[in-house]
């Protein structure tokens, strides 16, 4: 480990990959070869993804916590994080550094294999100090057994937990019982609560007081300690989906860290996300604060009602 230990609102302590992408017509089935457009190699991982989407956001000083090789893949990811002011503690592995290959259609859908490398590497003793940080933001390309120290530790200190349950899979009851904001996708929930049931219903099947489930273009619904809340997606043309969901909870976690109140960082995180999918790559299409501010002036939202029979609610505050 590094021996600085620099002070942020927000730790993000996970992932950080190179990004192998591919642009295709479309997502090759199984046993299928398709033709493809250039490589391109961007700096990714969900966890550098949020770390960068935290700073970007403003307002929250930010750090974050990851395990590298000693390889150029490394360097490439440790300028993009620091270009974009995100303090690092680095855990050094004998691994190479985490990869990830993603083909991305002209639909903008993505499908994505990752190669954990030095990933695997980070540990339950790897926690910098914890002091001055109020919002832990976390996700499952580490092993488990450190996301659940991590958590466990942040939630005896006082300091709040945000846990993306990406990529999706069963989750310790111990892990969750930790965790004070939950985010996942569709998929991600449906892994969690079982298919049964409305949205609505699973999000209340979390155990989780504030579980939010991201849903594509329709946009986003939330259980905040017992009451639901909408949030419909910003109009955009897509380019590519990639980093979508990073962006999202980097820039919730950077909300919720400078003190806003659920609806208006949820409103945040939509309009930043839809503004990265308009661009291609992971870090390279996170928008700054003051896109961000000039996006919500003038943006479109899809329709509430759509979402709200698609969730299975009535009456939730938008």
């Amino acid at each position: 480990m590094d021996n600085n230990r620099p002070r942020a609102l927000v730790l993000v302590a996970g992932s950080a990959n190179a990004d192998f992408v591919v642009r295709t017509p479309h997502i090759p089935a199984a046993g299928e070869t398709v033709l493809g457009g250039d490589l391109a190699i961007f700096p990714g991982g969900k966890g550098a993804n949020q770390a960068v989407a935290v700073a970007r956001a403003g307002g929250a000083p930010t750090a974050m916590l990851t395990a590298l090789g000693d390889d150029d893949l490394a360097k490439v990811l440790i300028g993009s994080l620091q270009g974009a002011g995100v303090a690092l503690h680095i855990r050094r592995s004998p691994r190479s550094t985490g990869a990830a290959l993603i083909t991305v259609s002209d639909a903008a859908e993505n499908a994505i294999t990752v190669s954990p490398g030095a990933n695997a590497d980070l540990g339950p003793h790897d926690l910098p100090d914890l002091e001055g940080v109020k919002w832990l933001a976390m996700q499952l390309e580490t092993p488990i057994d450190t996301v659940m120290a991590f958590a466990q530790t942040a939630r005896e200190r006082g300091v709040g937990v945000l846990l993306n349950a990406a990529p999706a899979r069963a989750l310790p009851t111990a892990l969750l019982a930790a965790v004070d904001v939950l985010v996942v996708n569709e998929e991600e929930l449906s892994i969690l609560t079982g298919t049964g049931g409305t949205i609505a219903d699973r999000l209340a099947r979390t155990g989780v007081a504030t579980t939010i489930v991201t849903l594509g273009g329709r946009g986003a619904c939330a259980l905040v300690d017992g009451a639901l809340m909408l949030q419909p997606a910003f109009a955009v043309t897509p380019v590519d989906t990639t980093a979508a969901g990073d962006t999202f909870c980097g820039v919730l976690a950077a909300g919720l860290a400078e003190g806003l109140r659920t609806p208006e960082a949820l409103a945040r995180a939509a309009a930043a996300a839809a503004l990265a999918t308009t661009r291609p790559g992971a870090q390279s299409s996170i928008p700054a604060r003051a896109e961000v501010d000039a996006f919500l002036t003038a943006a479109r939202l899809s329709d509430t009602d759509d979402l709200a029979l698609y969730c299975g609610v009535a009456g939730a505050v938008v």
